[in-house]
């Protein structure tokens, strides 16, 4: 059990194998009776809806249900206004709760609603996908994409608790294990050499799995120590986002869904890498190590298609730009992140493709 401890609203990560089982015992132990809404995506409901309905009404909860289709376009705007009118057909108050049940495109979707439904209703976490597990499920980041920018509207607003059961890894296919791996990578590379370390020796995915409440653990410190920090995203907690000031704009110009998240993100980690190890800002040799890492995995390193206007078009939506300025994540090495505030113009130099 970790615990992440915020000035106004702490709670408890739950990570244990099976856990799933006992949902209901969970939920008993952190809210009172009420009504509970599950969001969740047709994939998950078909492999979990019936076990968490059945766990919550055998403590007395009241349970509805609403999915919406998986994917990233469900991370719509559209979307929150048929949740919204679901709750509000359903009569839900702010004394009751929703579960966002499913990866994290769920829990941002399923997160941003409760914030804004009657100015913000609980929530809990009970991410199914290994990226969700090891990164968006905590820190209270929810939002939903827009046509020009990935989660462009969004609010902070913290679970009241989250249930990770790396049991439910063996549904997944192997490029949602693949884009979790990604974040994994991306935490040990900013903040963790001994997970770095631990990952070294790992042949595949299969490997990285059978270690999977430990390298699951081992993330969510990360986030957790960050987000304790930086809970609004002022500091440093900027420097999460390494790979991904160029992976979203990878994500947004290549059309939602079709290049995943975790694939983005290994992109816009050698993109970036390489840059600035050409500009002597990142040590030499690193993006090669960077590289292997993500290799191993089976993780994109080179773009199939690089458009370098549009990609710089999306990255003036970024949430990180200050004016005419932009902050990007770079390595004073493995494990150890720094941030550097470069200007708009400058951040052309960094999407120059490098073949």
């Amino acid at each position: 059990m970790l615990n992440v401890t915020l000035p106004q609203h702490s709670y408890s990560i739950l990570v244990e194998k099976g856990s799933l089982q006992s949902l209901g015992t969970w939920v008993a132990s952190l809210w009172n009776p009420q009504k509970i809404a599950i969001i969740t995506d047709e994939t998950v409901d078909k492999l979990y809806g019936d076990l968490v309905i059945q766990q919550l009404t055998s403590q007395g909860f009241e349970t509805v249900k609403i999915t919406v289709p998986p994917g990233e376009p469900s991370k719509s705007l559209k979307n929150v206004q048929l949740l919204y009118d679901f709750l509000s057909d359903q009569q839900f108050t702010r004394s009751d709760g929703i579960i966002a049940l499913g990866g994290g495109v769920i829990g941002d979707l399923a997160g941003f609603v409760a914030a804004t439904y009657m100015r913000g209703i609980h929530y809990l976490q009970v991410p199914t996908t290994l990226l969700a597990q090891v990164d968006s499920s905590i820190g209270g980041k929810t939002g939903v994409n827009t046509r020009t920018a990935k989660n462009l509207v969004g609010a902070f607003w913290q679970p009241d608790g989250v249930l990770i059961d790396p049991d439910t890894l063996t549904t997944l296919e192997s490029r949602r294990i693949r884009e979790g791996i990604a974040e994994i990578v991306k935490s040990a590379a900013i903040a963790d050499a001994q997970l770095w370390h631990l990952l070294e020796p790992m042949a595949d995915e299969a490997e990285l799995l059978a270690h999977s409440e430990a390298v699951i653990t081992a993330c969510l410190k990360v986030k957790r120590q960050v987000v304790e920090e930086d809970e609004l995203d002022n500091g440093n907690r900027l420097i999460l986002n390494f790979g991904h000031t160029i992976g979203h704009a990878i994500e947004q110009t290549s059309g939602y869904g079709v290049i995943s998240h975790g694939e983005a993100v290994s992109l816009g980690m050698v993109q970036i890498s390489q840059i600035a190890e050409k500009k002597n800002l990142m040590p030499k040799g690193c993006t090669a190590t960077i590289i292997a890492m993500l290799q191993k995995f089976n993780l994109p390193v080179k773009p199939k298609t690089w458009d370098e206007d549009a990609l710089f078009t999306a990255l003036t939506h970024d949430k990180k730009t200050r004016g005419d300025q932009i902050k990007i994540i770079l390595l004073e090495y493995i494990g150890a992140a720094k941030i550097v505030t470069i200007t708009i113009e400058e951040m052309k130099e960094y999407l120059e493709r490098v073949d």
